[in-house]
Formats: C-alpha cells, sequence, structure tokens
C-alpha cells in the first residue's frame, strides 16, 4: 500500500489543525497515471469534496484519501517529510506511476501506445507537439495523427519517416509502417511553417 512517515503525517497534521476545519483531510491521487507525464496529485478535501469511491488511509489524527482510479499506481508509493534547516520538503515517491511496459504477449495496440507515449511523445514535446494513435491495422499499419507543434509543421515528413517509423519498428515488433492522418492544412501553430521548408 502506501507508507506515509511519522514526519509526513506530523507536517499534514500541522497544516490540517491550522485550518481547523471539521473533517479534513489529506487526498492523493495520480495524474496522466501510465504516461511519461505522470505525476501526483496532493490536495487537502473536506467531507463534501469526495466522491465516495476513494479509500480512506488512516493516520495519526487525519485520514489519507487515495482516489480509487490511482491505487494501482500508486501502490507502494512514500510520503516523507524532510526537515532542511529551518525549513522543510515534502517528498513523494510512486515507482509505478508511469505504468510498465507492456509484456510481448500484449496486443500491438498495447505495445505501440506504450512507445508513442512513453518515448516518442517525449521527444515530441521538446517542439511543443505530440502524436495520438488514431489506428494499427491487423496487418500492422501505424496510423497517427500528429497535434500541437507538430499540426502543420514542414518537418512532420521527416519526423514520422527517420523518427517515429523507425522507432516503433525497431522497437514493436509487428509494425511494418507508419502512416500520417493529419490535415496538416489546418496546423494552427507550426513549430516549423510548411512553406519554410524547401
Amino acid at each position: 500500500m502506501i507508507n506515509i512517515s511519522e514526519s509526513a503525517q506530523a507536517h499534514f497534521r500541522r497544516l490540517i489543525e491550522r485550518e481547523a476545519l471539521p473533517g479534513l483531510g489529506v487526498r492523493l491521487s495520480a495524474v496522466h497515471a501510465g504516461t511519461a507525464k505522470a505525476d501526483v496529485r496532493l490536495e487537502f478535501a473536506e467531507p463534501a469534496d469526495l466522491t465516495g469511491d476513494e479509500w480512506a488511509i488512516d493516520c495519526d489524527g487525519f485520514t489519507l484519501w487515495l482516489d480509487a482510479a490511482s491505487v494501482a499506481h500508486l501502490d507502494g508509493a512514500e510520503i516523507d517529510y524532510e526537515t532542511l534547516g529551518t525549513s522543510g520538503q515534502l517528498q513523494i515517491r510512486a515507482p509505478r506511476i508511469k505504468g510498465s511496459a507492456p509484456a510481448e504477449s500484449a496486443s500491438l495496440v498495447e505495445r505501440v501506445r506504450w512507445v508513442v507515449e512513453h518515448e516518442v511523445n517525449p521527444q515530441l514535446a521538446q517542439h511543443r507537439g505530440h502524436v495520438s494513435v488514431e489506428e494499427v491495422t491487423a496487418e500492422g499499419v501505424v496510423m497517427l495523427r500528429f497535434g500541437g507543434g507538430c499540426h502543420g509543421c514542414g518537418m512532420a515528413d521527416v519526423t514520422l519517416k527517420q523518427g517515429i517509423e523507425k522507432t516503433l519498428m525497431e522497437k514493436v515488433p509487428g509494425v511494418i509502417a507508419v502512416r500520417d492522418a493529419t490535415d496538416h492544412e489546418t496546423g494552427a501553430a507550426p513549430y516549423m511553417p510548411r512553406d519554410s521548408v524547401a
């Protein structure tokens, strides 16, 4: 489950006592769980804020509410509070929040989505872009839709063939080709406008 150190519990208890609201607790959830952008959200929660499916973890003087949809991703998480001189720092370690690569026996779609989310999109984010998987055919053709800075970018064809297709074909057995399903003429903020590429 989740390990909350005594120092973290004392830190939360002090903050909650300062608020002086009956039933105030702490809610923990995973945001973008299972992706490279995964993060932890920690917030105060009153009873009226709860949806009713949270898991309750009794702590010393308060309740930590764990978002039900986040349980698998936050299993094994550790919350600690480290005192540093006159201040302190809350540390949350959630080793499973980004998920784990699907097994070779997983479907082609699952394996493609994993590589796109964890390897391709972090690279494209450097240029304010991303791709989404539109379709994976039974034959192994992956259809992608470019977004952000990649939508309408003059280098999208190069990125597709020399970057994304190469990566997917190397990392995902069964992928035979990658195609672009994007109407690049509608791109509103391309990283490199198409008319600037000779």
